[in-house]
């Protein structure tokens, strides 16, 4: 059967799983897991993406990645080839550490982000490794926790959508994730077994299909808000805050109106982005450029 082809939007979230081949082992002392965290965060940064989840397991790993620009493939190939020929060299083996494909999930981030982050940060409990994941320090959810801080890794996107204010996001967050520590859900079954490219509904899926909703521009959404910065004399912590100056409700409606209108992101996405209130959001982008 033919392989699927990748699908490349950019700033489309991805569920990765990247795998030893043969189900090997690619970690083998605890500083390899070190170092695949500096090439990932020198990866990401390079190629304009985020990390918003991550999960180290002994033979594979899990990421949500939030890509730039650049296709998931060029920035997977990166950080896997960079890390098995540390790694080899340092064994002194040859061969292929990792299977040669990965599989890339796109997935519909309205609908289906959170419950792609509980089920990352669940795999050390599904796979009896430990009884909480908290236990567990080869995963973002200590970061999601609070209990620890790594500049790679995004955790304010997700955590505003449990909450605005970041205390109690961290809250309802960690209730999400203790409500289904005994009990998978039907999507981890679903992440487990779909072979497709696309975790996302009818509407989803239809918008991918038709070619008008493809974005009109190679931009991404943190390029979107670097030149808003520039351009209204703000800095990207006045846009996550709480302020109501004119250049900072002015730059946030600039950015929803460009990710909209070159379809680089959704009104909701951009909202999340900034935790604010998407009615709020869409009457500023009205006010200031008239989007319907």
């Amino acid at each position: 059967m033919a392989r699927q082809p990748r699908i490349h939007v950019p700033g489309a979230f991805y569920h990765v799983t990247l795998r030893g081949n043969h189900r090997q082992d690619i970690f083998f002392v605890p500083a390899d897991r070190e170092l695949l965290e500096r090439i990932t965060a020198d990866v990401i940064e390079r190629f304009q993406s985020r990390i918003h989840a991550y999960c180290w397991m002994r033979n594979h790993v899990h990421l949500l990645i939030q890509v730039g620009d650049q296709p998931l493939g060029r920035l997977i190939l990166r950080i896997a080839s960079r890390y098995a020929r540390r790694v080899q060299a340092r064994l002194e083996t040859t061969g292929h550490l990792f299977e040669r494909r990965y599989h890339g999930l796109m997935i519909d981030a309205d609908d289906y982000l959170l419950e792609v982050l509980r089920y990352i940060h669940l795999n050390p409990v599904r796979a009896h490794l430990v009884e909480n994941p908290a236990d567990y320090s080869c995963s973002s959810h200590l970061d999601y926790l609070g209990a620890r801080t790594s500049p790679w890794i995004t955790t304010d996107f997700a955590l505003r959508m449990f909450h605005a204010e970041r205390e109690r996001a961290t809250a309802a967050y960690a209730r999400f994730i203790n409500a289904a520590l005994h009990e998978p859900s039907g999507l981890e079954e679903m992440l487990r077994t779909e072979t497709g490219p696309v975790l996302g509904g009818d509407e989803f899926v239809e918008k991918l299909r038709n070619d008008g909703w493809k974005a009109r521009s190679g931009k991404s959404l943190a390029r979107l808000i670097e030149e808003a910065c520039q351009q209204f004399d703000v800095t990207p912590q006045a846009l996550g805050s709480a302020s109501r100056q004119r250049r900072v409700t002015r730059a946030r409606a600039w950015i929803a109106h460009q990710a909209v209108s070159l379809r680089i992101a959704s009104l909701a996405q951009v909202a999340r982005t900034f935790g604010r209130a998407e009615s709020s959001l869409r009457e500023s982008v009205r006010h200031h450029f008239d989007l319907p």
